[in-house]
């Protein structure tokens, strides 16, 4: 059941990218482009998942386990470290300079030619190196 809730909600998301222009880089870009050609459209898509998560986090605090079973994950600690500001960062240069993130840069895998795939490949890369750089810099420390 939860392979069956896990692709249909995926397939949401991802139809809900397509819709709404957020796998087209330009779109994304011209959101970052405050002194040019600005587009608010990411604005409006951020607002609509906003609201109804807002809303899902408040029902789910008043439950005490999933609707498919199991328990929550506890919520993340709410402090601002280095590794929280440095991977922030990254991620922000990379999604400026690529106009992709991770859900469009899996949906751009379909349509997105050599390109997409070498953005993708590289994603996965850094993801899998992500653990060994963290660990290599607190031994530095």
């Amino acid at each position: 059941m939860r392979g069956v809730v896990s692709l249909f909600t995926g397939a949401l998301f991802g139809m809900g990218l397509l819709l709404s222009g957020m796998t087209d880089t330009r779109k994304v870009q011209g959101w970052l482009d405050l002194l040019g050609d600005w587009d608010p459209t990411l604005a409006f898509v951020l607002g609509g998942a906003i609201l109804p998560m807002a809303m899902a986090w408040r029902i789910a605090a008043k439950r005490k386990a999933a609707l498919l079973g199991g328990a929550f994950p506890d919520r993340p600690d709410a402090k601002i470290t280095p590794q929280l500001a440095i991977g922030s960062g990254l991620f922000g240069v990379g999604w400026g300079l690529s106009g992709l993130c991770p859900g469009p840069a899996m949906a751009s895998l379909s349509f997105g030619g050599w390109q997409g795939g070498i953005f993708f490949a590289a994603m996965v890369a850094a993801m899998i190196a992500q653990p060994r750089v963290t660990a290599r810099f607190q031994s530095v420390r």
